[in-house]
C-alpha cells in the first residue's frame, strides 16, 4: 500500500522516512543508503533501503535502476521464508523511493570468504543447504535471484542465514522486461556471461561458487579483468576445493564440482538434487567438524517422514525451531502409563513398542507419532500406555504448549496429520476385529 514518503531531516541527518523512525545509518552504496529504522505500528526494527534522488533520472542507468527497484518492490509480502529476508513495504513518489525489509543483525558471509577466517566444514554444509532450500522455494514462485554471492547472504548467530537483495531477480511469472547483464562476474554462470535465457541453474552455479569460496577462501576462477575471467568460466575446468584445503573430503569435492559444472546438462538439474547431496554429506561418514546434529541432517530426516509429507519447507523449518531432538537407547522408557502427558513425539528412526500392563498394543516405526492424545485430548490427561524403545532410536519431542504459538498453517498441518494417523489406526483396529 502506498503511503506518504516524506523524509524528515535535521541538518544532513535523516530522522524519519515516511512512518519509520530512523535509528542509524547502516551503510552507503553507489545509488542507495541503508538505514536501521523502527516501525512504530508493528513495533519492530526494520532495514530501509533509500534510493538516491538522482538514481532514476532519465538515462540508461536510471532506467535500469528503476526496473531493479520495481523488481524488489514487487516481492513485498511474497517471498516469506525463514531463510529469505522478508520485504515488508515499498514506497515511491516524486520525492523518494525506498524499500522496507526485515532487519538481520550479524553481517554477511563476506567475512568468512577469506583464507584466514574460514568456517568449519560442517558449518559450510549447513549454510549452503539452507540457501539451496530457500532458493528452491523462490524458484517455485518463479523467481531467479541472479546475484547470489557472500555479500548477499546474511548470517546470524547459530549459522542461521537470510538471502537478501532480490533487486536483480528475474521474475518469470510477470511480463516485466528482464534486465540483461546483471550479476557479479565471478559468480555468474556460463549462460549468464553469454546472455542466454536463464533458469534456476544459474543460481545453482552461483551458490556452488559461494560454497567453493567459503571452503577455501578463494574463487574457483581468478583473473585480472572481466574478459579474462569470463574466458576461464566459459572454457577452463575449475580446481577442486581440496587442492587448497587438504581436510576437505572427496564427497564435498564432488558436490562442488557438479554445482559449478559449466555444462548445464551435467550441473545439478534441480535444487533437490543439490540439497540431498549436501544432506548425505551431513549425515554420512565424511569427517565434518560439527556440534551435535546439524540442522541440515534434522531437516532432511523430517522431510522424508510420512507424518510431515504435507508440510511445506517453511512449516518444517518452524517445527525444527520448537521441537526437541532426542536420542533414546534400546529398552529406554519414553512414556510411562499414568504419567502426565504434556508432549507428543514423532519417531525419526528406529522402533518402539506401545504396551499396556505389559501387553503389546502395537509397534511404531519411523515416521509414526505417539502421545498425540496429550494434544488432542482434554488438558490434564495422563498417559494410558507405556512407550518403550525397541531399538536405539531418534525422535522429535514436541511440547503441546508450543503448538499454541505456531503459525496457523503449521498447526493446521499437525491437525491433518493427526487425523490421518487416527483414521489409519481405526482402520487397522477394525481389520483385526473383523479378521479382514
Amino acid at each position: 500500500m502506498m503511503q506518504q514518503a516524506a523524509t524528515e531531516r535535521h541538518g544532513s541527518a535523516i530522522h524519519k522516512i515516511g512512518k519509520y523512525e530512523i535509528i542509524k545509518k547502516l551503510g552507503d552504496g553507489a545509488t542507495s543508503s541503508v538505514y536501521l529504522g523502527r516501525d512504530p505500528f508493528a513495533n519492530r526494527e526494520v532495514a530501509i533501503k533509500l534510493v538516491s534522488h538522482d538514481a532514476f533520472k532519465d538515462s540508461p542507468g536510471g532506467q535500469v535502476m528503476h526496473r531493479l527497484f520495481l523488481n524488489e518492490a514487487s516481492l513485498a509480502g511474497k517471498l516469506v521464508h525463514p531463510h529469505i529476508v522478508e520485504i515488508y513495504d515499498a514506497v515511491a513518489d516524486e520525492d523518494n523511493a525506498y524499500i522496507v525489509m526485515e532487519y538481520v543483525s550479524g553481517g554477511t558471509l563476506q567475512r568468512f570468504a577469506r583464507a584466514d577466517n574460514l568456517l568449519e566444514l560442517g558449518d559450510v554444509i549447513e549454510i549452503i543447504y539452507k540457501c539451496a532450500r530457500a532458493l528452491d522455494f523462490a524458484t517455485h514462485l518463479g523467481v531467479i535471484h541472479r546475484d547470489i554471492k557472500p555479500a548477499n547472504i546474511l548470517i546470524t548467530e547459530g549459522n542461521d542465514i537470510k538471502i537478501s537483495d532480490f533487486g536483480s531477480a528475474a521474475l518469470l511469472q510477470t511480463e516485466r522486461t528482464i534486465v540483461d547483464g546483471i550479476g557479479t562476474p565471478a559468480y555468474m554462470s556460463p549462460e549468464q556471461h553469454l546472455n542466454k535465457p536463464l533458469t534456476h541453474q544459474t543460481d545453482i552455479y552461483a551458490l556452488g561458487v559461494v560454497m567453493f569460496q567459503l571452503l577455501t577462501g578463494r574463487l574457483p576462477f581468478q583473473a585480472g579483468n572481466i574478459a579474462a575471467l569470463a574466458h576461464q568460466i566459459l572454457n577452463a575446468d575449475p580446481p577442486l576445493p581440496s587442492e587448497f584445503r587438504p581436510d576437505i573430503p572427496g564427497e564435498i569435492d564432488v558436490v562442488v564440482r557438479r554445482a559449478i559444472e559449466r555444462d548445464a546438462a551435467i550441473r545439478y538439474l534441480t535444487w533437490n538434487q543439490f540439497a540431498d547431496d549436501l544432506a548425505s554429506i551431513a549425515s554420512g561418514g565424511a569427517p565434518l567438524t560439527k556440534r551435535g546434529v546439524l540442522e541440515t541432517e534434522k531437516f532432511n530426516a523430517l522431510r522424508g517422514l510420512s507424518f510431515f509429507r504435507l508440510f511445506t519447507d517453511v512449516e518444517l523449518w518452524e517445527v525444527l525451531r520448537f521441537g526437541e531432538w532426542q536420542a533414546v537407547a534400546k529398552g529406554e522408557m519414553i512414556m510411562k502409563e499414568g504419567a502426565p502427558g504434556d508432549f507428543f513425539c514423532v519417531l525419526v528412526d528406529g522402533e518402539a513398542r506401545v504396551t499396556r500392563k505389559l501387553r503389546l498394543l502395537y509397534s511404531l516405526k519411523s515416521g509414526e507419532c505417539f502421545g498425540e492424545m496429550a494434544y488432542l485430548g482434554e488438558g490434564g490427561k495422563v498417559r494410558t500406555a507405556d512407550v518403550i524403545a525397541a531399538s536405539d532410536a531418534r525422535m522429535l519431542k514436541i511440547p503441546v504448549s508450543a503448538l499454541e504459538r505456531v503459525s496457523e498453517l503449521c498447526r493446521l498441518n499437525f491437525d491433518r496429520a493427526f487425523l490421518r494417523v487416527l483414521v489409519e489406526r481405526l482402520t487397522l483396529a477394525n481389520s483385526k476385529l473383523t479378521g479382514v
